[in-house]
Order: structure tokens, then sequence, then C-alpha cells
């Protein structure tokens, strides 16, 4: 059996628990060393094979993943964050499809969480942006055409980006040539709940200096959007005149004027 497992956006204790105790009970684990928190490997059991993967290609992972099928043994791929963002995890199971090897996903805290924990902010607001965008700048891996980064920044919602904190100033004029202005609010989180973890916060117009200025050119998320100001209407949800499924709404004043 291989398993795929999130291993969170930084701080061990991110991980969750059934992540913890796939490593724990791991033959081999193969972690994304460019990126996963190497304090998670504490938890790996006596005698347990480690490898990272930031020094392999494809076919060696697989190849490693074979070896361990054909030995009986279970083998964690843990990558960083949640494996479905950016985690090159779809070629890797099928790939493991065509030999007939068992996998299961194990889900992890993405790190676009934990930059909106750091930034302590929602990143939809009523009357401000229901809509979250997770993209990249384009670089040497292309985007789709309708994907091309100024073409979302029409919308003008929330964004965040991942893989692009060393290309600031194209990012800053891709967004501008969209629906954002340069005093729409932006942020950069590098490595969101890592020890050295740190937020610049700053505007669209300031982006490329930001990221200069604080020599930012990885490990870092880009969040844009009137999300992180602070005007923006309250949730009916909880407003005491709003019917909902499990309380009625209260009368407002002006329902009862009419009545």
């Amino acid at each position: 059996m291989v398993d795929f497992v999130g291993a969170g956006p930084g701080a061990p204790d991110l991980i969750t628990v059934r992540g913890r105790e796939l490593i724990e009970a791991a033959d081999c684990i193969i972690y994304a060393g460019s990126l996963v928190n190497p304090a998670l490997l504490d938890h790996a059991g006596e005698g347990c094979l480690i490898y990272d993967s930031a020094k392999m290609h494809l076919e060696e992972v697989i190849g490693v993943m074979e070896r361990m099928e054909a030995q009986g043994r279970n083998t964690v791929r843990l990558h960083t964050g949640d494996p479905s963002l950016y985690g090159a995890v779809r070629e890797q199971m099928d790939a493991l499809r065509e030999r007939g090897i068992a996998f299961r996903i194990c889900p992890g805290v993405s790190s676009f969480c934990g930059a909106a924990a750091a930034l302590e902010a929602e990143y939809t607001l009523p009357e401000v942006s229901q809509s979250v965008i997770i993209t990249r700048m384009e670089g040497r891996t292309a985007v789709p055409d309708r994907e091309k980064l100024h073409l979302l920044a029409e919308h003008g919602a929330t964004m965040i980006l991942f893989l692009s904190c060393g290309m600031a100033e194209q990012v800053q004029q891709e967004l501008l040539r969209g629906a954002y202005k340069p005093e729409t609010p932006c942020a950069i989180v590098y490595k969101a709940t890592w020890e050295d973890e740190k937020v610049i916060r700053g505007t669209v117009g300031e982006l490329c200096k930001l990221a200069a200025d604080n020599g930012i050119a990885g490990t870092a998320l880009i969040v844009v959007g009137d999300v992180l100001g602070d005007d923006y209407g309250l949730s009916k949800l909880y407003d005491r005149h709003f019917t909902t499924a499990y309380r009625k709404g209260e009368p407002s004043d002006d329902d009862k004027k009419i009545s």
C-alpha cells in the first residue's frame, strides 16, 4: 500500500492525526525535502527507510514504491500542504494504477489556510468577495490560455498565488491589468506556520518592492484582495432578524412598523 499524505503547511503539529499515524506505521517514507518540515520524520519508526524526493525524478520515486510493494511494505509519500494542490500526485497515482499498486490519499492542511491564519483573515467576506482563486504566475510550466493571470484578475475576487514570489514584478503587472488597483491590499506570507514565518502587508502597487526589500523569492504565498481591508458586510447567518433552518429571526424595526 502507498499512502499519499498531506504534511500540512509547515508546523509539525498541523499534520492530521491520521497522517501522523500513517508516518508512524510506514516502512518507507518518500518526502518532499525542499518543502516538508523534516521534524515530521521524527514520527517515523525505527528502521523506516527515508528518501528525499527533491533529489529524485519520477521514475526513481515510482521505483522505490515498486520495490517496497514487492517486499510487502507500506510506503508513505509525504507531500507539503495538501497533495491536491501543486503536488504532482496525479502522475504518481496513474503510474501506480498501471502497476496494480493500491494507494490511498490522506488530505492535509494547505498553506493557503495557514496564510489566512497568519493574516487573521477571512477569504470570503460578505459584500467584498465570495470566491477564492488559487493559481500561480506562468513560468517554465505553462498555464492554459484561459487562465492567464490578468484574465483571472478581472474577477477582482480574493486571489492566492502559489509559486510566484520569484516573479513578483510580472505578477504585479498582470494583477494591475485586471480589476485590482494599485491601492488594493495584498500580502506576502513567507513560510506560513513555520517558526520563521513572516507576514508582509502592502498594496498591489507595492508588491514588487515588498518582495525585493524583504528578499523573498520562494516558499511564500501572495494574497490579494479587498478582504484584507476593513470594509465588509455582516453575515446573514448570525443576523438576529434572519431566519434559518435552526432558528426563527426576530422582527426588525421596519417589520414592527408595518404590523
